[in-house]
């Protein structure tokens, strides 16, 4: 009975556009709206710790549940008809709880998503290290996705995906694509990514660089000629820079400059705010590309100098986040509030502020 009050809930939320639904023990279950906010669901009632229980076995199956109740965590996707949900289950202090997000049954295109024109020239490029960054919730999965799907429909290569959960199916266009998910299909992102090397591949997407392993392996392939697309979970591209050194020891932090500057191709920061006058969100973006400026910045552990760089070099393509708040609040797409509440620069709030 639970379970099917719960499919109901799902066939609402995907009728609805609701991009997330929380589950948890003896409360209503929860909605994020697309302006952000959080909302209980009353109508659907308490949820017991009985009913998330049923809800994740059914989810799971018995087997996977058993394994979840040893390790208190679980990341996996589930189908509901023709539609994804990508699922995070936990333990907590009243027993279990569950987060999912639904996954776009459509991969959207690069035009569609407005992803910067210099961004797509680099794809084509083909190999290098491309990061898409941002906070959780921000679209970077899409985004890689529809980074994937170009070079799917564009080029001639052979792609491998390493995911936890894999979330966007793919089928073969031009290009040969296989995914492998963690837990499923190899033991770790890192495992994969070194057996990838004997694999052949052209382009390796990695869902999410999470420690040094994978980012050194990730490094690694970029500098051998291949191409790697994967996210970090940082505000903009120079927090993604000094994450990605802060991760090792500070005795190989000067290795990992040299090696970031040489096989760095460029970093798209974005975040999702809310729409002037609708429902629905738009991405907001920052990119950093990387060329002879930003390479010596990066080998010299100046990276508070990225911010002067990327005004420096607009004409290659390169911008801030406050660049683009801002020109999306002159286009009318963002109140004055959201602008305010997002930008960096305390001369441009003043600036924006005055109008």
């Amino acid at each position: 009975m639970i379970f099917e009050k719960f499919s109901a809930l799902l066939a609402e939320m995907i009728s609805t556009k609701v991009p997330d639904l929380h589950i948890a023990s003896g409360i209503y279950p929860h909605i994020r709206k697309h302006d952000g906010e959080i909302h209980a669901v009353e109508e659907f009632g308490p949820v017991s710790a009985s009913d998330v229980r049923a809800i994740l076995v059914e989810m799971l199956g018995s087997e996977k549940f058993k394994h979840f109740e040893m390790t208190g965590d679980a990341d996996f996707s589930y189908s509901y008809g023709e539609h994804r949900f990508r699922v995070n289950a936990s333990a907590d202090a009243y027993g279990h709880s569950l987060a999912l997000r639904a996954i776009p049954t459509e991969i959207p295109s690069c035009e569609t998503l407005q992803i910067p024109p210099a961004l797509i020239k680099l794809l084509d490029r083909g190999k290098g290290l491309i990061l898409v960054t941002g906070p959780t919730g921000s679209g970077k999965s899409t985004t890689l996705a529809s980074m994937i799907d170009y070079i799917n429909q564009t080029y001639r290569r052979h792609i491998i995906t390493i995911e936890d959960p894999i979330e966007f199916n793919f089928r073969n266009k031009q290009c040969l694509i296989h995914q492998r998910e963690i837990g499923s299909h190899t033991q770790s992102f890192s495992r994969a990514m070194r057996a990838s090397l004997r694999e052949d591949p052209d382009v390796i997407m990695v869902g999410e660089m999470r420690d040094p392993e994978t980012i050194a392996a990730a490094m690694t392939l970029a500098e051998t000629g291949h191409m790697v697309l994967s996210t970090l979970h940082t505000n903009d591209s120079v927090q993604s820079v000094d994450r990605i050194i802060d991760s090792f020891p500070t005795e190989q932090q000067n290795q990992i400059r040299t090696q970031l500057a040489m096989s760095l191709t460029a970093i798209l920061s974005q975040i999702l705010i809310p729409k002037k006058d609708t429902q629905g969100r738009v991405a907001a973006r920052e990119l950093l590309i990387n060329n002879d400026a930003v390479r010596s910045v990066i080998m010299q552990g100046a990276t508070h100098r990225l911010y002067g760089v990327l005004e420096l070099y607009a004409q290659e393509g390169m911008f801030l986040m406050d660049q683009y708040l801002e020109r999306l609040f002159m286009n009318g797409q963002i109140t004055k509030d959201t602008l305010l509440s997002r930008v960096r620069d305390p001369d441009l709030v003043a600036h924006i502020a005055a109008k």
